[in-house]
């Protein structure tokens, strides 16, 4: 009975799986149920490629709202045009792969089908993964060095075989001032890990002034049913447990959704709609639990734990409103399949082109370069 090659696959049955994978990883990816084409997306993204000298990027373009009062009465309009002020941000490329191999065929007794199966799910669930990771670090400013739990990720040494090493890497910036804030009792305050205290849970008056906060500074949310703006809130699951114990959370809540069972505070969403805001928990949001317990003279550092000793375990929330993060989505994966050791290992391969920015602009408000759409709102956990 003759071994079933990879190579002899055809190009149509390598096309239609790397459509199938992609399917997977969008679906499984938490990030992207956010993204959208257009301005109306927390998460913008971009599938058209600009040429540049250096190579190939994506770039995205923020308009700025028009500053004059224009021209009264019959005064002479012409020449006094307002010229629309465009700002480009350009998102850098790179490719992630990750690779399977079956050990040799006395080892596996499955069919290659199965391998195959089992090996797109794999793959499909560890780019998701990654994917998400990449984005919250970015919106959360937070080095790629950095795990989401706040410990810092192992370093190999080889050159290209750490996230810190993608071509947008350097492009993660810390929250600009204005987007920058952290919880003090029931007050938002300029942002400041050292500052946490575990007292600084997350409540409901918290999201109520930081929504109000937004519209102060003209971060703008997704037009939804009936022109209103909606905004999301993404917490980790120890900031759901504070809001869900904070008892005018628990009243608004219970109170504003439908009697009985269906209610999502006792059905165990992990979604809530709160004042216009839609809080999700997610486990990718940044936290320190993971990071190393410190003295004050390692308050702030990467790789340690919040407050003026360096052992509050923290939180960063993210208020995210449209255009929040930028996703240059380019293209299907590039499948590879191959084979080694003289036929007896197989092995298949995933590769993935994007990049990922947080937008910034010059405010008006703010005067001067800000986050476009998020604000980061730091806590105790």
């Amino acid at each position: 009975m003759a071994n079933t090659n990879f190579g002899t696959l055809s190009g149509d049955q390598l096309q239609a799986w790397s459509r199938d994978f992609w399917r997977v990883a969008r679906n499984a990816s938490f990030i992207n149920q956010f993204a959208g084409t257009g301005q109306n997306a927390a998460v913008q993204r971009i599938t058209e490629l600009t040429k540049s000298e250096k190579g190939t990027k994506a770039n995205l373009t923020l308009l700025a709202d028009m500053t004059g009062d224009g021209i009264t009465g019959d005064n002479t309009l012409e020449g006094n045009e307002e010229a629309l002020r465009a700002y480009d941000i350009t998102i850098e490329l790179d490719q992630l792969r990750f690779a399977n191999r079956i050990a040799g065929r006395v080892a596996d007794q499955k069919t290659i089908v199965n391998f195959r199966e089992t090996s797109r799910d794999m793959l499909a669930y560890a780019m998701a993964d990654r994917m998400d990771q990449l984005a919250f670090l970015t919106l959360s400013g937070i080095a790629y060095t950095s795990k989401t739990n706040g410990g810092l990720r192992t370093t190999s040494g080889t050159a290209g075989h750490e996230l810190v090493d993608l071509e947008f890497a350097s492009d993660v910036s810390a929250p600009t001032t204005n987007r920058h804030r952290r919880i003090s009792g029931s007050n938002l305050l300029a942002g400041d890990t050292t500052a946490i205290t575990a007292t600084d849970k997350l409540a409901y008056s918290h999201i109520v002034n930081l929504k109000a906060y937004a519209k102060d500074n003209f971060i703008r949310g997704m037009r939804a049913a009936g022109n209103q703006e909606v905004f999301h809130l993404f917490v980790t699951p120890q900031q759901m447990a504070s809001l869900k114990l904070d008892s005018d959370f628990l009243a608004n809540v219970r109170n504003a959704g439908v009697r009985g069972p269906n209610n999502e505070l006792f059905a165990g969403s992990s979604s809530l709609m709160v004042d216009g805001v839609m809080v999700h928990e997610f486990r990718h949001v940044f936290s320190t639990e993971g990071a190393t317990s410190g003295a004050s003279s390692n308050a702030g550092a990467a790789g340690y734990k919040w407050g003026a000793d360096a052992n509050i375990d923290g939180a960063r929330a993210l208020f995210v409103g449209a255009q929040a993060l930028a996703m240059a989505d380019i293209g299907l994966p590039d499948i590879v399949e191959d084979t080694f050791d003289y036929g007896n290992q197989l092995g298949i391969s995933v590769g993935k082109i994007f990049g990922l920015r947080k937008p910034k602009y010059n405010s008006d408000v703010n005067g001067g370069v800000e986050d476009f759409g998020v604000i980061c709102l730091d806590t105790a956990q």
